[in-house]
């Protein structure tokens, strides 16, 4: 049977039909993904979770192609009480927001600093880690506050919390060198292709133990990190699942156990929102 639409689309000009077919073709690749409820997870009865595997000790890949670290366990926990399969997803720091909104992930566990810039694009659930974000450099670098980064390569991982913070505080003569992730920057620094690197306490550590002869140190902390796991806007009924699954693994002493177990402290007073 013919439908009645088609005569009348013959009518138009093929350039209008054209540019219509486009438009319509872009909509649906950029669209963002519908917001998900809990039955949603249920029903299809797997979690997929986006994990930094970059970032030891909270996400990193094993030999065997497997991941672990805290927000591993965390992710892994969070599947156990949801009674489903975990799927992790590695993600980078910057295709993290776009592999939420286009639905390529459930939720974030991902060391995901929580910012109100962020916040314009996702919502997060109350923080489930925290950790410092310092200025760290060569001891011979005379270095006391941002100040005196004017004329200094810095350099930070592209869209991470380090780079909105350099960014913020940097004089106009700095030069910001973004990298992809936290390893190929921290290879800048051992290199010397920059003099300064703005970076996590615990990837700090990581490059101090890598160059003890540099005698790096930290000069100053640019910002104190809470981390949220992350859920796209409108996920009213997952978001408040999350919130009441963060509370109650804080209070049982699970997260405090994992927290124990791949940063040998333990859970660090969280704020809450």
């Amino acid at each position: 049977m013919s439908s009645p639409i088609l005569p009348r689309l013959a009518r138009r000009p093929l350039a209008v039909l054209g540019f219509t077919g486009l438009a319509a073709a872009a909509f649906s690749v950029t669209r963002p993904a519908a917001a998900q409820s809990i039955d949603d997870v249920l029903n299809k009865k797997k979690l997929q979770v986006g994990i930094l595997i970059d970032l030891p000790p909270f996400g990193v890949m094993k030999a065997n192609n497997e991941y672990e670290g805290f927000d591993v366990d965390v992710a892994t926990l969070m599947a156990k009480y949801l009674g489903v399969e975990l799927e992790l997803v590695p993600v980078t720091g910057p295709n993290r927001i776009p592999y939420l909104l286009t639905g390529k992930v459930d939720v974030l566990v991902a060391t995901f600093g929580i910012t109100p810039e962020r916040a314009r694009q996702v919502q997060f659930a109350i923080p489930y880690s925290s950790i410092d974000i310092v200025l760290l450099a060569p001891k011979s670098r005379n270095i006391a506050g941002a100040a005196d980064l004017a004329s200094l390569r810095v350099g930070v991982a592209r869209a991470s919390t380090q780079d909105t913070a350099i960014s913020a505080v940097a004089p106009q003569a700095t030069r910001i060198m973004r990298f992809d992730d936290d390893a190929t920057t921290a290879q800048a620094i051992l290199s010397g292709q920059i003099d300064a690197i703005g970076v996590n306490t615990i990837t700090a550590r990581q490059i101090q133990a890598m160059n003890p002869g540099a005698e790096y140190e930290t000069k100053f902390v640019l910002r104190h990190q809470p981390n949220g796991i992350t859920l796209r806007r409108g996920q009213t009924d997952l978001h408040q699942w999350v919130n009441t699954f963060i509370y109650f693994v804080k209070n049982n002493g699970e997260l405090d156990a994992i927290h124990r177990r791949w940063l040998n402290a333990p859970l660090p007073e969280l704020p809450v929102f």
